[in-house]
């Protein structure tokens, strides 16, 4: 396999171990891009981009990112927090009134955060357009009961994450969730990463497609019994209500729509540049940094029945669980997105970390794809 890009001589290992991804016949096509110190050290790409094979992956192609967009849009909100116009432990109705019912009137902006808000999906099942429904979708979550009492659990939010936190972004910027994620943390940067792509950028677009054949690590096969034995359950709504969630990765539709929990677009470059901008204080003060990081949940989550630690709109290491360490320090933080990109930083070695995929793996939080170059990384430094 042809590896693109450069990297430093110190960190040929990791180059290596990406080279070695390939082997693998169903490893289509990806990229890897790691900043040590606010310094690029490894850039590279490798593979096909197309459906069928024929398209090689580019030094600019995208690839949907599903949840690594998650952090980008609380840091959106953290940045509303600095300037006053929202308030981390304020009742989220205070800035969207028909949110305050139906047992929800106490739910703070922190506990959407933070998974603890009680809505990972919805109960009432909706028509597969209505993904692409923003108000829809937003009047109906306006309108759930919380499945938990809020605050005394967690559960992952896989998609609900996007309108719960984006109607805030969207009711206080006054334009676009997408938009304002963007133009808050995107733009500043100068990363090519997006949220609600223009037709003209498709092009450039991974054709995404799943890895056959691998069942995944034991939470990963509790959660699809989960979800093939019990279609009324938290985890099943939750990654298919509406239908439409699990089947849209490569659709148009999914491409131009502002869903701020998970279609993100950008490589691998994007990534690490995000995490590089957190670590220089570039996108936050010292303060809510520390708030980002801070363990805010931990323990059984409600959704993904696996052990989770989340800050605010990221999550945290878990060095002693095997499929919730991202493989460097124990001070990691970041987001994984479905079936193997990543994102994320460990502050102890200043590094800002990158992979993305369009080979999707069954796995429910690390890859171990990522995870092995994350840690042939730490034996470079």
């Amino acid at each position: 396999m042809s590896i693109q890009g450069f990297f430093e001589l110190q960190f040929e290992p990791v180059k290596d171990a990406f080279a070695e991804l390939f082997s693998d016949p169903q490893q289509r096509g990806g990229g890897l891009c790691i900043q040590v110190g606010g310094q690029t050290v490894l850039d590279i790409w490798a593979g096909v981009a197309d459906k069928d094979g024929l398209e090689a992956w580019h030094t600019d192609t995208l690839v949907n990112l599903f949840s690594c967009t998650k952090t980008f849009t609380a840091v959106a909100v953290l940045q509303l927090v600095a300037e006053g116009k929202l308030q981390l432990d304020a009742p989220v109705g205070n800035y969207w009134p028909e949110f305050a019912c139906a047992g929800k009137q106490s739910i703070s902006v922190r506990q959407l955060l933070c998974h603890q808000a009680g809505l990972p999906g919805l109960r009432t099942l909706l028509p597969p357009e209505a993904l692409y429904d923003w108000a829809c979708m937003t009047a109906a979550l306006a309108a759930e009961q919380p499945w938990w009492v809020p605050g005394t659990g967690h559960g992952y939010a896989p998609i609900t994450y996007g309108w719960l936190l984006g109607e805030l972004l969207r009711r206080l910027d006054g334009c676009g969730p997408g938009e304002s994620v963007v133009a808050r943390t995107v733009l500043p940067l100068g990363l090519d990463f997006h949220i609600g792509l223009a037709d003209s950028e498709f092009p450039r677009v991974a054709h995404v497609s799943r890895i056959k054949g691998d069942m995944g690590d034991a939470a990963a096969q509790r959660l699809f019994t989960c979800m093939f034995a019990e279609p009324s359950s938290i985890s099943t709504r939750a990654f298919t209500n509406p239908p439409s969630i699990m089947t849209s990765t490569n659709k148009a539709e999914w491409r131009r729509m502002q869903q701020p929990a998970a279609n993100g677009h950008g490589n691998a470059r994007s990534l690490a540049g995000f995490y590089a901008g957190l670590l220089s204080g570039r996108l936050l003060d010292a303060q809510l940094m520390a708030e980002l990081r801070r363990e805010h949940s931990c323990g059984p989550d409600k959704t993904l029945l696996t052990d989770t630690r989340f800050g605010l709109g990221c999550m945290l290491d878990q060095p002693t669980v095997a499929n919730a360490t991202f493989g460097l320090g124990p001070q990691a933080f970041g987001h994984p997105g479905a079936g193997g990109s990543i994102g994320f930083a460990d502050p102890e070695r200043d590094v800002a970390f990158g992979f993305v995929t369009n080979s999707l793996g069954p796995y429910v939080l690390m890859d171990p794809r990522a995870q092995k170059l994350a840690r042939v990384l730490g034996q470079c430094l």
